[in-house]
């Protein structure tokens, strides 16, 4: 069952920071009221959440708080974090902690803040299902998009504009495809929805198993040690040993807007290179601090001759399988040679994240797309008789570099798609409603 069919000038897919950083420059920018733009975003979650399986209690950002929806665009915004602080009445306490980092939790209720002053704008609880072309006059002139609800009805708006942000999804490596469903297997994604479901009592003695060698895999191994004080925690690994993160400063430049035209306008061969290079500074990287922490506490084991947490470095996946006892792996140290069986009662899979979910959400117009590159403006080429505009939030790493998929750029990068959304809203033929 289909109900109102309702149009707008442009729709966004997706509600995280992306989006909502757009939806800020739109408010901001007197041209939104100028025109009369008729605007919405669409969000598949019942209410506004960043990473909600990954907000552990003693997580921390790993970017300024400068580096807000808003501050690098327009410092005086009042969509700032220091704003935020301002009206929560925490500015001056802030200050005295003498960071640049808040919390993880303390940030997503930031964001919350901030996407709740556009909760007119806002249909939270709508999955997009259909993104179709409408043809008019031999030419395609505005998408259908169709949403689904939670009690199964259908929604249909039509737009001239698409902004497709709809984030990350778990990336599950093929060894484990299989298992998915399986109850002692979950993502990092889900680790706080599910964790004390899979372990409920604290004194439990569980055999859990983290996989992953970066950030979010020693957070929920140290969150675990911390959470289940009679388990045994193990930190499955390739790697030889965890890579501290780099942010020195000259590093860190890498990150700032100015480099994703550097990044843009190398030939595409070079520009892969270049990426690849500087993977080392986003990808199977961890905060040094808590790095040492896990060392000292690995030590501090062997002051007292326990073995209740490993890390297994130079372990090679071979195989996994559900058992009656848990989830078994068979493990190949790439060092020995050796192999090992090892049983536990779950499996934490910090694997990482996948950014292509928008072609299968873009495959009702995919014969109307160019296979060319995309513009600097983050919008999709497309083929002549294809009048609407498609642009892309947060999976363009390939082409804008690797602040695309991270915080660094938002604020600055939703000016740039604002500016091509209300120029293409504002021309003769493509009037504002």
């Amino acid at each position: 069952m289909s109900i109102e069919t309702l149009e707008y000038d442009m729709i966004g897919v997706g509600f995280g920071p992306a989006n909502l950083a757009i939806a800020i420059a739109l408010e901001e920018d007197s041209r939104t009221r100028e025109s009369g733009l008729r605007y919405c975003f669409l969000d598949s979650k019942p209410a506004f959440e960043w990473h909600g399986g990954m907000l552990l209690e003693n997580s921390r950002m790993q970017i300024s708080f400068l580096k807000d929806l808003a501050t690098l665009r327009n410092p005086a915004s009042r969509f700032t974090f220091v704003n935020y602080l301002h009206e929560k009445q925490r500015l001056l306490p802030f200050i005295n902690l003498g960071t640049f980092s808040p919390s993880r939790i303390e940030y997503n209720d930031y964001l919350r803040w901030a996407a709740a002053h556009f909760d007119e704008h806002v249909h939270y609880g709508e999955q997009v299902i259909a993104v179709e072309g409408v043809e008019e006059r031999g030419e395609v002139q505005r998408l259908r998009v169709v949403s689904r609800l939670a009690d199964g009805r259908t929604r249909t708006r039509l737009t001239r504009n698409l902004v497709v942000g709809i984030g990350a999804q778990a990336a599950i490596p093929e060894l484990f495809a299989g298992l998915q469903g399986e109850s002692r297997l979950i993502h990092s994604s889900q680790y706080l929805e599910r964790i004390g479901q899979c372990c409920p009592e604290r004194e439990g003695r569980y055999r859990v198993a983290v996989l992953g060698s970066g950030q979010s895999a020693a957070e929920i191994y140290s969150d675990l040690a911390g959470r289940y004080p009679q388990a045994e925690i193990s930190l499955v690994m390739r790697a030889q040993a965890m890579r501290p993160a780099d942010d020195s400063p000259f590093v860190n430049e890498i990150f700032d807007p100015a480099f994703t035209d550097v990044v843009y306008r190398q030939p595409q061969p070079v520009r892969r290179q270049l990426i690849r290079s500087l993977s080392h500074t986003n990808y199977s990287v961890v905060n040094l601090d808590l790095i040492e922490s896990i060392y000292q506490d690995l030590y501090q084991q062997k002051v007292v001759g326990s073995e209740q947490r490993r890390l297994l470095a130079n372990r090679q996946i071979q195989a996994v399988a559900a058992s009656t006892g848990g989830m078994r792996l068979s493990l190949r140290d790439t060092q020995s040679g050796g192999e090992e069986l090892c049983e536990f009662d779950l499996l934490v899979l910090a694997t990482g994240y996948r950014r292509d979910a928008h072609w299968r959400l873009l495959e009702g117009i995919e014969r109307h797309l160019q296979e060319a590159e995309l513009e600097r403006s983050y919008r999709l080429p497309t083929r002549p008789g294809f009048q609407p505009n498609i642009f892309l939030q947060g999976c363009c790493e390939d082409s804008h570099g690797l602040s695309d998929t991270l915080l660094s750029v938002v604020a600055v990068r939703s000016q740039e798609v604002a500016d091509a959304l209300l120029e293409a809203c504002c021309q003769p033929q493509v009037a504002c409603a």
